[in-house]
């Protein structure tokens, strides 16, 4: 299975919504597709919605761990939302959960950070 990787910016919200899987296959294009956007447009925050995303791998961690880098050393936040079950383990056991927020939706989440 492959990745489909839908990005929107809202105000100053990069959302990201992630389906399929991201592994070492994926990851490049996803780190690629996210750094390219930042560079065209003024972004703040990273709202991750992975509610339709089935596997994750060490190299879908690290992807996301980069980006939190990079958006909190401009002072933002990154929030996740809609986790599928077998992700939310997987940000469970890794700790991901203490430095990203977890929102249930996508809309509430935008609205914590102040947007929708």
């Amino acid at each position: 299975m492959s990745l489909q990787i839908d990005l929107d910016v809202k105000y100053e919200v990069l959302c990201i919504r992630l389906e399929g899987e991201l592994d070492h296959h994926t990851a490049e294009d996803l780190r690629n597709q996210v750094n390219d956007l930042m560079k065209q447009k003024a972004v703040q925050h990273i709202l991750l919605n992975l509610g339709q995303l089935q596997f994750m791998d060490s190299s879908g961690l690290g992807v996301i761990l980069g980006r939190y880098k990079q958006i909190a050393s401009l002072g933002g936040e990154m929030v996740v939302c809609s986790i599928s079950p077998a992700v939310r383990r997987l940000f469970e056991l890794s700790g991901m959960f203490k430095i990203i927020r977890y929102e249930e939706d996508e809309h509430y989440a935008l609205q914590t950070l102040g947007v929708a």
